[in-house]
């Protein structure tokens, strides 16, 4: 591990459910599934989840700071579980599915105790916070089965998240809750149309079909980053396009028959805004792709303003 490179440690109930989430992100460089906290050591699985070890499942993330900041991963953490849940997440009971930040550093414990404060007065849940923060102990590597497991057994994997209540609770939690009244007054007539009813804006009569400046574009509904200047190119088309977004974790696909056509459909990712869709006609040297975006559907930041509007931790974008 270089010296940029640091180490988080969560433990959010299954740590099945735990690496989805963070994996393949700029910056993460490896996830990795284990148990830590306990007594006994180099446990087994079936020790942890029956016995009296003291640990508790959790993933340990090597990232680097500079391009994907600790207050990221915290953020994106409380987003995956029930900070209120003191006997374990979701249909995961007993200790070892209980849930804990482990700071490696002083830093990293003043931006965790934060965070949670925050979270707290915030109001999201009714009841108390009981996610414990605590300093880093012996990682235990879990056996290799349980490592990348949401790739390794997929349909098992979305099955149990759903059937667990995890995926159900994180999406009536924690996702972005649209006002139809309130973004009919603060949206335009074609930004509305086009993130709210699929709607599609005409070809070279848009804002940001030719537009070159360096930012970042954001949904126009949510204000999530979605797209880089870096990564914008003049397909020819009338619409803004893009050879990537910044993270796809960002945005979703869909399938899109309309037309009588077969698509596929971009949204975004937390306000489920139609963005537009992608291509297998892009460069090939940037992997093939070309997301053909509504300009309706995005917010354009300026570089130099991405610090004032809360987007300072993507300038890594332009170094």
């Amino acid at each position: 591990m270089t010296n940029t490179l640091q180490k988080a440690t969560f433990a959010g109930g299954c740590f099945w459910c735990m690496v989805e989430p963070f994996d393949e992100r700029p910056g993460i460089e490896s996830i990795v599934s284990g148990y830590t906290g306990g007594h006994t050591e180099n446990p087994t699985y079936m020790q942890v989840v029956s016995e009296a070890t003291g640990h508790r499942e959790a993933v340990q993330i090597v990232y680097d700071p500079e391009i994907f900041p600790y207050e990221r991963l915290v953020e994106l953490f409380w987003q995956q579980i029930d900070p209120t849940d003191d006997g374990g997440q979701f249909a995961d009971r007993g200790h070892s599915y209980t849930t804990a930040i482990y700071y490696h550093n002083e830093e990293q414990k003043a931006v965790a105790e934060q965070s949670r404060q925050e979270l707290e007065k915030s109001g999201r849940f009714s009841r108390p916070i009981v996610t414990e923060i605590l300093p880093a102990a012996v990682f235990y590597e879990a056996e290799d089965k349980h490592q990348e497991y949401y790739k390794k057994n997929a349909f098992h994997y979305k099955r149990y998240k759903k059937g667990s209540g995890r995926a159900g609770f994180i999406q009536d939690n924690w996702s972005y809750k649209k006002d139809p009244e309130d973004l009919k007054k603060r949206l335009s007539d074609i930004q509305y149309k086009v993130t709210q009813e699929n709607a599609t804006e005409r070809p070279y009569d848009n804002e940001f079909y030719d537009h070159e400046d360096e930012g970042i574009y954001v949904d126009i509904v949510s204000k999530e980053p979605l797209f880089s200047s870096k990564d914008k190119y003049d397909a020819g088309c009338g619409w803004p396009s893009f050879t990537k977004p910044i993270e796809k974790q960002q945005v979703k696909e869909e399938v899109d028959t309309s037309h009588g056509m077969f698509r596929t459909e971009i949204r975004s990712g937390g306000a489920d805004s139609h963005l537009g869709h992608v291509f297998e006609d892009g460069p090939v040297d940037k992997g093939g792709l070309r997301y053909c975006i509504n300009s309706a559907a995005l917010e354009f930041i300026p570089k130099d303003q991405m610090d004032e509007k809360g987007y300072g931790y993507l300038k890594h974008l332009f170094r």
